[in-house]
C-alpha cells in the first residue's frame, strides 16, 4: 500500500476532507462517512480540482478513478488536510479531518511513495507509530508500551507480515512494503480507510488477498474510498464508483448500475442461428453471423430477440444482453468529457 502518509501527517489532527464535483452533483446524505460540497483546488493558474461533490455512506467499498492528472491524488490529500482547498469544504464523520478527536483512531490513509526507514524493522516502524497514537490516553507509560505492543502484533497478523516483522524495511519487497503500509493505516482501528493504488506491488495472491480483506472490513459497517489504475481489480472489489477528469466529477454510480450499461447488442447461441439471422433480418434487425451456433444482435433488447425466435419456432440455448465491463465505459465516460 504505498507509503503511509508520513508518521506525522497519519496521527495528528491536522487535516480536511475532499472528494466529488458539482455538475451534476451527486448527493451528499447527512450521515455520509465522507461528505465534500462544491470542493475546489487551484494551483496559480491550474484548476486541479473543480468543484467536486458526493458522498459516502458506511459499509461500502468505493472506487475513485481518473485519468492521470484527473485530481484523484489532490482530492485524497484535500481529504486529509494534506492540501488546503481553494474553495468547498469537505468533512469526515460530519466534521473537518483536523477537528476530528484523534482522527488517526478513525481514519486510516495509505498515500503515494513509501515512507519507511530502511534500516528500521517493520515491527519497529508500527511500534512507533502506534506510541505516537497512544499519546493522550491514561495510564502510565508501560502500559501504552503494552497496549502499542498488542496492537503492533494484531496488524501484522492482519495483513499476512508476523513472519517478516523484525526484517529490516529495506529488504522489503514492494509488495511487503503495501502491506505494511496498511498495517500502519489499521493501527487506530479505523473505520474509514483511504488507500491510493493499493494492489501496486502485489502478486496475484496477494491481490486476491486485498480484495477479500477490504470487503470484510466494509462487511463490518467500516468503509474503504480506494483510488486504482487496475480497473479490472476496482471491478471485483468495490461497491460503487466516483469517476473524475479534469477535476470534476464525471459519474458517481453504484458499479452495477454502471456496467449494466447495455451495449446494444445481444449474444445468442441456437442450433439453427442462420435461420433466426435471416429471420432477424426480415425485421430490419441487424446482426452478425459468429463462430458455430452464435450471433450477435445489434439495437434491440433481448425480450424482442427471443418473441421472434419464438414465433418462428427457433429453439435458443442462450440469450444474453452483453453488458459493459468498467475498463469500457470508463474510457467512454471519460472520453466524453476529454
Amino acid at each position: 500500500m504505498a507509503a503511509a502518509i508520513s508518521e506525522r501527517e497519519q496521527m495528528l489532527p491536522g487535516s480536511t476532507s475532499a472528494l466529488g464535483e458539482g455538475r451534476d452533483a451527486a448527493p451528499c446524505g447527512g450521515d455520509a462517512v465522507v461528505r465534500a460540497e462544491h470542493l475546489s483546488k487551484r494551483f496559480g493558474d491550474v484548476l486541479a480540482v473543480d468543484d467536486l461533490t458526493f458522498s459516502l455512506e458506511r459499509g461500502t467499498v468505493t472506487g475513485f478513478l481518473g485519468p492521470n492528472g484527473a485530481g484523484k491524488t489532490t482530492t485524497l490529500r484535500m481529504l486529509l488536510h494534506l492540501v488546503q482547498p481553494t474553495a468547498g469544504r469537505a468533512l469526515v464523520f460530519g466534521h473537518r479531518y483536523q477537528d476530528l478527536e484523534r482522527p488517526g483512531a478513525r481514519v486510516g490513509a495509505v498515500l503515494e511513495a513509501a515512507d519507511f526507514h530502511p534500516g528500521r524493522s517493520g515491527r519497529d516502524h508500527l511500534f512507533s507509530l502506534a506510541l505516537a497514537l497512544g499519546e493522550g490516553r491514561s495510564g502510565s507509560f508501560l502500559e501504552r508500551e503494552r497496549a502499542a505492543s498488542a496492537r503492533v502484533d494484531a496488524v501484522l497478523g492482519l495483513v499476512e507480515l508476523s513472519g517478516a516483522a523484525r526484517r529490516r524495511v529495506g529488504g522489503y519487497s514492494l509488495g511487503m512494503r503495501q502491506r505494511l503500509g496498511l498495517a500502519a493505516a489499521l493501527l487506530g482501528d479505523p473505520e474509514l480507510l483511504i488507500l491510493d493504488e493499493p494492489a501496486n506491488g502485489l502478486d496475484p495472491e496477494g491481490v486476491r488477498w486485498l480484495r477479500t480483506f477490504l470487503r470484510r472490513f466494509a462487511a463490518e459497517g467500516k468503509t474503504v474510498l480506494i483510488s486504482s489504475h487496475v480497473l479490472a481489480e476496482v471491478a471485483q472489489t468495490v461497491d460503487q464508483v466516483v469517476i473524475i477528469n479534469k477535476g470534476r466529477l464525471v459519474t458517481f454510480s453504484p458499479l452495477a448500475d454502471l456496467t449494466a450499461q447495455v451495449t446494444g447488442a445481444v449474444r445468442v447461441r441456437a442450433p439453427e442461428a442462420a435461420r433466426l439471422h435471416e429471420e432477424l433480418g426480415r425485421e430490419g434487425i441487424r446482426s452478425t453471423l459468429l463462430d458455430g451456433d452464435e450471433l450477435r444482435v445489434d439495437g434491440v433488447p433481448s425480450a424482442r430477440v427471443g418473441e421472434i425466435a419464438y414465433h418462428a419456432g427457433l429453439l435458443l440455448h442462450e440469450l444474453v444482453p452483453e453488458s459493459s465491463s468498467l475498463e469500457d465505459v470508463f474510457l467512454e465516460l471519460t472520453a466524453k468529457e476529454a
